[in-house]
């Protein structure tokens, strides 16, 4: 069994945090009055569309994705809260052209972005740290380890990223934590957030606290702490799903100096403590993220909007047994070290009639790998010790004149890895029997070019063609060894890969339209098509009548293309959005256990219902449903499994409901997956059972106080 955390002095400090401020509000409480005419004038005024969204009023309006000419989404905290109790994975699947590799046993989060997954093809980071642990076994070929209590929101960009996050192939994610605005508002000095969580279907209990103090002007804290253990839970058919249980524990600190209203200087640390069991042995994941950051925003000066970031990341994965204490596999250690810093700065001028904005920097990134791939053999297996850097240089700027904006951005990457490792004779790609050691660099210029019109203040159709280059990774180039408890080499290094690059273009719209049926009402409106060729592509491949396995760049040209979809409209007492993504591709299947398949299903749909009753609008009730297409694993997967082709697609249908009082305490209660279908997630990577995989009908209840 996974040993537990200690969880009775946090239980007890998040239901007395959360019963007394409670009691002493109700205590304190008026009765309700109606709102006022100026009042709902001002609320009208303010962030008023679709709690999830924010369009007007508030300072994230420059985030939303709908004032933005390009692919790009974000997952609010308001949809966080409406999904109290589920995981990461849920709400990244409503997001369009965006999925994850799923594995109910491994905690953590694979984004995949129209059909590309692992290796640094999408770059995902906390708070803006990269995360670039990687592991090649049975699993997705990139992990982020993230506690959902305490994401504030998650940001997604798909396609081509020419400045900061740069470097990947298909977009970036980063998951948000919570920050002191986001606690303290108005004119008090303190906030915080306390939450307790208990569903049916051995999702169990879970708890977090989350407080924020401002001193004085100058300094201000926050702090964290939240814990998990949810058990094994049933599929639709009740049969159990094995070994999806886990016990996590996580804490956050932050600060903030702000000396004055142009400098501000901030620094973060979190950890991530959780011990589970998937890949056939009971893990140990702990990772500690630290970022410090320093802005300089003088008011009068639109030539210095200047930010830098240093960051550390430290990842440790540990191995004890298999299910029946022992495994070849027992004392694997995989540590994943990473550094890095980015320098920019943005600069607006007007040069005669055209407004220019150009933000240019330079971001670098290291990590130093280091494994023990078991007890028995520390250097036998199949994942590789080594070093891995990227730089980039970059500029975007943007033009505007008149209704249109032309964006034209580049940036430089270059890669170096260094490593070494051994060889045997008669490997498939003819390196000599030995040991052998690589040092290679490379680097590419990538541009892109986008040209917006804003003919009136609702619509703004956008056409961009871009270029981005992924290069190989440590975990591709170093592969080796044999499969624990086997003898002889099976897994061979390719230091010859080349990296994968990519050149597409799309064309699409954004649409803004606010009193449409009603005074207070808004509308937006988000669709793209994409076109995107890949060269270089690399796959897992077999040589030697199977018997060996390495990666390799496949010749001649893939396509990926397709169409992503999101709307939102909000009227106050009903609201509703929804996402669709269709997929086109012809991308060589990937070997399952050296990444995911390469292939989301076909026609993917998500969305949301609701309305909002009771004076204030206090009470929100609504419905969410997912549907997916049949999904294409590849033959190679199907062949090895020995399992269908396609995968069946599946519909999954929940239920929510919202109530929050004056007070600051709100209750959250839902039902997933309500029919209790029986079907396994696209993407899937579980391989140690045949029953499917999706969680069947779980209730769950969140209680939550604000102060």
């Amino acid at each position: 069994m996974i040993v537990r955390h200690s969880r009775s002095v946090l239980l007890a400090c998040t239901t007395l945090a959360i019963v007394l401020p409670c009691a002493i509000a109700f205590a304190q409480s008026a009765p309700s009055t109606a709102q006022t005419a100026e009042e709902q004038k001002a609320k009208n005024e303010g962030d008023t569309f679709l709690s999830p969204i924010i369009v007007k009023g508030s300072r994230q309006a420059a985030n939303d994705p709908y004032n933005k000419a390009g692919p790009f989404s974000t997952v609010t905290a308001d949809q966080i809260n409406l999904q109290s109790g589920q995981g990461t994975d849920d709400l990244l699947r409503s997001v369009p052209g965006t999925s994850t590799a799923n594995n109910p046993q491994n905690p953590g989060v694979a984004v995949n972005i129209r059909g590309f997954e692992g290796s640094g093809r999408v770059n995902m980071s906390i708070d803006g740290v990269r995360q670039n642990f990687r592991f090649t076994g049975h699993e997705a070929q990139g992990f982020t380890y993230v506690d959902p209590a305490f994401l504030a929101g998650i940001d997604v960009t798909r396609g081509a990223v020419t400045g900061i996050g740069g470097g990947a192939l298909a977009g970036t994610v980063n998951f948000r934590t919570y920050e002191i605005d986001d606690l303290i508002q108005g004119d008090k000095n303190y906030g915080g957030i306390v939450s307790a969580t208990v569903g049916t279907n051995e999702l169990g209990w879970s708890e977090s606290a989350i407080g924020a103090y401002r001193f004085n002007d100058v300094f201000a804290v926050l702090g964290g702490i939240s814990k998990s253990d949810p058990g094994n839970y049933e599929n639709g058919d009740g049969v159990t799903v094995p070994f999806t249980e886990q016990d996590l524990l996580s804490g956050m600190l932050k600060a903030e100096i702000t000396p004055n209203a142009e400098n501000t200087i901030k620094f973060g640390g979190i950890t991530y403590d959780n011990d589970f069991f998937a890949n056939s042995y009971f893990q140990n994941v702990k990772n500690k993220t630290f970022a410090a950051s320093y802005a300089y925003t003088p008011s009068d000066n639109e030539l210095i909007d200047f930010k830098t970031d240093f960051y550390y990341n430290h990842l440790e994965m540990k191995y004890d047994t298999n299910a029946t204490g022992g495994g070849a596999a027992a004392g694997r250690r995989i540590t994943d070290t990473g550094i890095g810093f980015d320098v920019s700065n943005t600069s607006k001028f007007d040069i005669g009639d055209v407004a220019v904005s150009t933000n240019y920097g330079v971001e670098y990134f290291r990590d130093d790998y280091d494994v023990i791939n078991s007890r028995t053999q520390p250097l036998g297996g199949v994942n590789g010790s080594g070093k891995s850097g990227i730089l980039g240089v970059f500029d975007t700027t943007t033009l505007t004149y008149g209704m249109a904006d032309l964006t034209l951005g580049l940036r430089y990457n270059h890669f170096n890895l260094d490593g070494s490792g051994s060889v045997v004779a008669g490997n498939p790609l003819g390196m000599p029997a030995g040991p052998y050691s690589v040092d290679k660099s490379d680097g590419r210029l990538d541009p892109s070019v986008t040209f917006a019109l804003n003919p009136t203040e609702w619509f703004q159709p956008y056409v961009t063609y871009a270029e981005t280059q992924r290069a190989p990774t440590l975990n591709e180039t170093f592969a080796g060894g044999s499969h624990p408890g086997s003898t002889g080499q099976t897994f061979f290094p390719n230091p010859f890969l080349e990296p994968e690059t990519s050149k597409g273009w799309e064309v699409g719209a954004n649409i803004k339209l606010d009193g449409i049926l009603d005074a207070g009402d808004s509308f937006r409106f988000k669709a793209n098509y994409f076109n995107d060729n890949i060269d270089n592509y690399i796959t897992g491949a077999f040589a030697g009548g199977g018997r060996q396995t390495f990666f390799v760049n496949n010749p001649g040209t893939s396509n990926v293309r397709g169409i992503e979809i999101q709307a939102a409209y909000d009227a106050g007492f009903v609201f509703g959005d929804l996402a669709y993504t269709h997929t086109d591709t012809n991308l060589p299947s990937q070997v399952n256990g050296f990444g995911v398949q390469s292939y989301l299903p076909e026609n993917i749909f998500s969305g949301t219902l609701g309305g909002r009753f009771l004076e204030d609008q206090r009470l929100t009730l609504g419905t969410r449903l997912y549907a997916a297409g049949k999904a294409d694993i590849g033959q190679i997967n199907a062949t090895n499994a020995g399992r269908p082709r396609f995968m069946s697609g599946y519909g999954v249908v929940d239920l929510f409901a919202n109530y929050k009082w004056e007070n600051g305490l709100e209750l959250t209660a839902s039902v997933t997956n309500v029919f209790d279908k029986t079907y396994t997630p696209a993407s899937s990577t579980i391989q140690s059972t045949a029953i499917d995989t999706g969680r069947g009908r779980t209730f769950m209840v969140t209680a939550k106080a604000r102060f």
